[in-house]
């Protein structure tokens, strides 16, 4: 049986680290921090690592309707996306995940761009 991406690199507490680095970045960027200003951090912490287990593999899952749901009130564009995207490879090489698989989840959120970018 294939080992996912989830369960190689430890689970819910080794992605929780990551999403809690994720956003620590994510508040100090000039680009996308502001979306954040006014944001309850603990839901958003808890969503983003139930959304990036699922992408890797976890037990949690999302809609793409619950996706577009979620961001429906903000106007994210292409460039915050991006930032987004540049700041997560980062962030899972600093948790040392090997390359392919930061390649495979970059790819699996990238493929969610149309549900939130206006």
């Amino acid at each position: 049986m294939d080992e996912t991406i989830y369960k190689k690199y430890g689970g819910f507490s080794k992605i929780s680290r990551v999403v809690l680095t994720l956003y620590d970045r994510i508040l100090d960027d000039d680009t996308i921090g502001p979306y954040f200003d006014e944001v309850d951090m603990n839901r958003i912490v808890d969503h983003q690592t139930k959304f990036i287990s699922s992408l890797l593999g976890g037990p949690a899952s999302y809609t793409d309707e619950q996706i577009q749901k979620m961001h429906s009130h903000l106007s994210i564009g292409p460039e915050e996306f991006e930032a987004l995207v540049e700041i997560l490879r980062d962030v899972l090489a600093e948790h040392d995940f090997e390359e392919e698989d930061i390649e495979t989840i970059v790819a699996a959120f990238g493929g969610r761009r149309d549900l939130v970018v206006k």
